[in-house]
């Protein structure tokens, strides 16, 4: 592994809307990060946290490859597994057995690995057989996290993207999870896990990055970051994200529709 783990330099990231046909707008942009330079070591858990729309998930975006930065520079060595999405690359029509083996292959797993510990991700997933052999589409939203979860853990990352995934489950479960991420930590993989459950950050992270409309607002211990957060917020309400506000914003139809009514 790369001693130097994660390190993000500078990184700016931007959108352009789209639209009413669906093209993009040449012109409209709206920036989700902003100058954010961050280092997350081998064997540490970095914990990034902030209101609803401040860049949280487009940074883990563009750690795992999913997103090319706009500006700035990313590293990530070695194998990424990211707990974004824990569905994808799994099909509904397919058994667990084989969304087993075609997860494993999307994540960069040889066949000779993946059936060398084939047992043991079965083990943790704790699914029964019969599950494994009846299609996705008949397991509850439970098992599919199981099975999804179990796969990725036991791929070996050297770096492990989380997004809120930890918070589904039951009890058992979550602790469950917690203590894998914790041991793949402790073997010297980088851990970058987005949350609004702050407890659990104040917890098991070694540092904490606050976001705040897409810029970095702090960086420190987690009960200093933290302690910020909750501030902030009490001082100045959560703003309601873009999308949110489309939902209760009349189109141009509508209000074009009410003036004509005189509405």
């Amino acid at each position: 592994m790369t001693p130097a783990g994660v390190a993000v330099d500078g990184l700016w990231e931007a959108y352009r809307r789209r639209g009413r046909s669906g093209g993009r707008r040449r012109g409209d942009v709206t920036w989700a990060l902003r100058d954010v330079s961050l280092a997350v070591p081998p064997a540490t858990m970095l914990g990034v946290i902030g209101a609803n729309g401040s860049g949280k998930t487009t940074l883990l975006q563009v750690l795992a490859g999913v997103l090319t930065p706009t500006r700035g520079t990313v590293s990530v060595p070695g194998r990424v597994s990211s707990l974004v999405d824990l569905s994808a690359g799994f099909h509904r029509d397919l058994t667990g057995h084989e969304n087993l083996v075609i997860g494993g292959a999307l994540l960069g797993v040889p066949r000779a690995e993946l059936r060398r510990r084939y047992d043991e991700i079965v083990a943790f997933s704790g699914l029964a057989a019969d599950a494994l052999d009846a299609p996705l589409s008949s397991y509850s939203a439970g098992m599919g996290l199981r099975l999804g979860f179990s796969l990725v853990v036991h791929t070996d990352p050297e770096v492990l993207l989380v997004d809120e995934v930890l918070a589904v489950g039951d009890e058992a479960f979550q602790r469950q999870c917690v203590a894998e991420v914790e041991r793949l930590q402790q073997g010297g993989c980088s851990v970058v896990l987005v949350s609004h459950d702050l407890a659990l950050v104040r917890r098991h992270c070694d540092r904490v990055a606050l976001l705040d409309r897409g810029e970095l607002a702090a960086v420190g211990s987690p009960d200093e970051v933290v302690d910020r957060h909750l501030a902030a917020a009490v001082d100045r309400p959560e703003e309601p994200s873009a999308a949110d506000r489309r939902l209760f914003e009349a189109s141009d139809r509508a209000r074009a529709s009410r003036r004509r009514r005189g509405v």
